[in-house]
């Protein structure tokens, strides 16, 4: 998880996106105006999650003005256009969530994170894949013993958001948090689930 500070001008995330790749992407060009994949995954920290890197870049333009968000767009690589169009992030309000949001995509909500603080006080499962050769199985496990989890409020409405530990906590204070949703499921009854939002970026308002 990291916290993103927003561009404040079309200048400001051009020079940073529009950077020439690491060391090793002799093809790309920094300031040729076009904006590469492997400059977005310099910027973002990643190297190969797409969807992860459309969604820094979603939050990281979310204080432009709409006319420079479109020309930061319009900059992006033929590849890079089709990928944003796959894995834009939607925004919602948190009583939408469970309605409206869709396992799998990117999404952003607003509230207040208040941390749970134990096993005792929050019981969520999560499905992990166990790999053993050629053959990948699956088995649940408590999201407490992986994540970090909290409920995010938002006037009186409530969902669970969660990080991987050992990365910093979420502030306790009114923030945009930015993730993917994945399912949480009850270990009594496999059949039944819920949702959560494994949290990637956050920034302050």
């Amino acid at each position: 998880m990291r916290k993103i500070i927003p561009y404040k001008s079309k200048v400001d995330a051009m020079k940073s996106l529009d950077n020439g790749g690491r060391f090793y992407n002799i093809l790309t060009k920094a300031e040729d105006g076009v904006i590469s994949q492997s400059e977005l995954g310099k910027v973002s920290g990643l190297f190969r999650d797409k969807q992860k890197m459309i969604l820094f870049l979603d939050l990281a333009t979310s204080k432009l003005d709409a006319n420079e968000t479109k020309e930061i767009f319009s900059s992006l690589s033929n590849e890079m256009q089709s990928v944003y169009d796959r894995y834009s992030s939607k925004e919602l309000l948190i009583h939408e969530v469970k309605e409206k949001g869709e396992l799998s995509k990117s999404l952003v909500i607003t509230g207040v994170p208040k941390k749970i603080a134990s096993k005792s006080d929050f019981n969520g499962f999560i499905m992990i894949p166990i790999v053993a050769g050629k053959v990948t199985t699956f088995t649940m496990i408590p999201i407490v013993d992986t994540y970090d989890v909290y409920e995010i409020v938002a006037d009186k409405d409530t969902f669970i958001i969660a990080h991987a530990k050992g990365s910093q906590k979420l502030p306790e204070q009114r923030i945009k948090v930015a993730g993917v949703l994945k399912e949480l499921k009850s270990k009594k009854d496999e059949t039944t689930s819920e949702k959560y939002l494994e949290v990637v970026y956050y920034l302050d308002l």
